[in-house]
């Protein structure tokens, strides 16, 4: 089964990607999770939004203590999503119509349930395999250095034999020792495995922690290369991996966050990482001068290694963008994130519109989070729900991010706003919910979705050419990529006069009586 050469073999260079976070996009067979057999079903509805490429989070067998990131089984689909058999129909189906799957690898670390810590437990040679330690203090009982979990807390965790073993995320989740061979021929092993079923790109999750100084020294007062971030023998690794991925006519995506422009290219040079995310531009506040700023940085982080750009509005682990841009501070920050933080959605949802037209007008490709096609906001989960580990980790104060990941409506009368499920689903959905559903939205040429599909429809006619800025009026972006088309985005507090132009190709909203664009809105033109 693999995989046949596409049409375009530089396709992800200016793709519309759509990340399905499987257990809340559709259900199938009415349990509460989403599945499989539900994206099969709406591929038809992907096909007609015109996007490029599927990106799935994590479907393999898991315990889920970490929405799929802990990862018991890369050769297995979880059996709340279904089965091989099905992803492998997936993969074929989608590709009838024209759209590539790429599948998430999280190679940092695994499952707590995953066999080979399971055998590291019962003092096998698998211990090899993980960060195991002796304690510091009299009797071993402090962790072995200061290194903090990402979801809070110490990054180790005690085991009644006295060790302690690493993990940079929750206790369920150890880190692999990167320095062991089998380790890394482990993981080659389960790329040919999906490339082989015809998967065309792998994004590769946490991407730059996963070499850590052998000495595992302490963080506070260390000099030198950090001991677990972006180390250079990680470039080793994806060189290796990128001569499996030539071999299949494959793609990856790194999720890279480093604020060393120099440093993020090296991922990109040509015998690595084809793309990584770019996360400046989606934390960035809604400010002109900022998200200018961002994407020339952006732009020419990239333009060393002839890589192109990605751009990202939000994802599975951040705010979702109209809650984002209703509120007084309009970036993002895990370390801000708090319960109640006010937000005038009218406002959000008007500024997402105009962020869609910014982001689908830039060159290179671009990542559209299921439901950001909808207009969805960020759901307030009620706390006894909330299953995020980062909510428990933080002692209650962090939100989580299940309120980025409730579950799609698609049908306004149905119940569960037509997500499918006979029973409630995995996470409740708010009151209100269907009216953003999917049927609501279909013959409505004013709504988010509306505007998403004419605007992936008419992106090509940017080409392909690089970004000019145009002149324009202090809060005003206005830049071309092809002689005849324009994009301006007004962010200041009154309206702008349009740039000369014969036509308008499209618009998130409305010019006012006077021909003029109205504030926080974006259009394209032709010249």
């Amino acid at each position: 089964m693999g995989q046949p050469t596409p049409a375009r073999t530089d396709w992800w260079r200016s793709a519309v990607i759509y990340q399905v976070y499987v257990r809340s996009f559709a259900d199938g067979d009415g349990d509460g999770t989403g599945d499989l057999a539900g994206v099969r079903a709406r591929l038809p509805y992907l096909a007609g939004l015109g996007v490029d490429a599927l990106w799935f989070t994590p479907w393999y067998r898991s315990p889920m203590k970490d929405g799929g990131y802990d990862v018991a089984d890369y050769r297995a689909i979880d059996p709340a999503f279904g089965t091989l058999a099905e992803a492998e129909k997936l993969i074929a189906e989608a590709g009838e119509l024209g759209i590539r799957t790429i599948v998430d690898i999280v190679p940092n670390h695994v499952s707590d349930q995953h066999p080979w810590f399971r055998a590291a437990l019962a003092g096998g040679p698998e211990r090899e395999l993980f960060h195991f330690r002796p304690g510091r203090g009299e009797q071993g009982e402090l962790p072995p250095n200061d290194w903090r979990s990402e979801f809070g807390g110490p990054a180790w965790t005690r085991l009644p034999d006295g060790d302690w073993y690493l993990h940079l995320f929750a206790p369920e989740q150890p880190d692999l020792n990167w320095a062991h061979p089998t380790v890394r021929r482990e993981h080659e092993d389960v790329l040919r495995f999906w490339f082989e079923r015809g998967v065309a790109g792998v994004r590769i999750d946490s991407a730059a922690l996963l070499a850590k100084d052998p000495r595992l020294p302490d963080l506070a007062g260390g000099r030198g290369p950090h001991p677990y971030v972006d180390r250079d023998e990680l470039h080793d690794v994806y060189r290796a991996w990128r001569s499996i991925a030539d071999a299949y006519g494959a793609v990856f995506v790194g999720e890279v966050w480093l604020p060393d422009s120099e440093r993020f290219a090296r991922y990109l040079r040509p015998d690595e990482l084809h793309t990584a995310f770019n996360f400046s531009f989606l934390t960035c506040p809604w400010d002109a001068a900022r998200l200018r700023a961002a994407i020339d940085e952006t732009l020419a982080e990239h333009a060393p290694v002839g890589a192109p750009a990605t751009w990202v509005l939000c994802n599975h682990d951040v705010t979702r963008t109209v809650t984002r841009y209703g509120r007084a501070d309009t970036g993002f920050d895990f370390a801000t994130k708090a319960f109640g933080t006010p937000t005038e959605l009218a406002l959000g949802t008007r500024r997402a519109r105009a962020a869609a037209l910014l982001s689908l007008a830039l060159p290179g490709s671009v990542y559209v989070y299921q439901g950001e096609e909808l207009g969805l906001p960020e759901a307030e989960v009620p706390v006894e729900r909330i299953q995020d580990p980062m909510h428990a980790r933080s002692g209650g104060t962090d939100p989580g991010r299940d309120g980025c990941r409730v579950p799609l409506p698609w049908a306004a009368g149905e119940p569960y706003a037509g997500f499918g499920s006979r029973q409630e689903p995995w996470l409740p959905q708010p009151a209100g919910w269907a009216s953003y559903a999917v049927d609501r939205q279909q013959g409505d040429p004013a709504s988010v979705l509306a505007l998403y599909r004419a605007a992936i429809r008419l992106r090509p006619v940017f080409g392909d050419g690089p970004l000019t800025w145009l002149p324009a009026p202090d809060g005003v972006l206005a830049f071309t990529r092809a002689e005849d088309v324009l994009c301006v985005v007004n962010l200041a507090g009154t309206p702008a006069d349009l740039p000369p132009h014969t036509g308008l190709l499209l618009g998130s909203g409305p010019l006012d009586d006077d021909g003029r664009l109205p504030t926080d809105t974006a259009v394209w033109l032709r010249a």
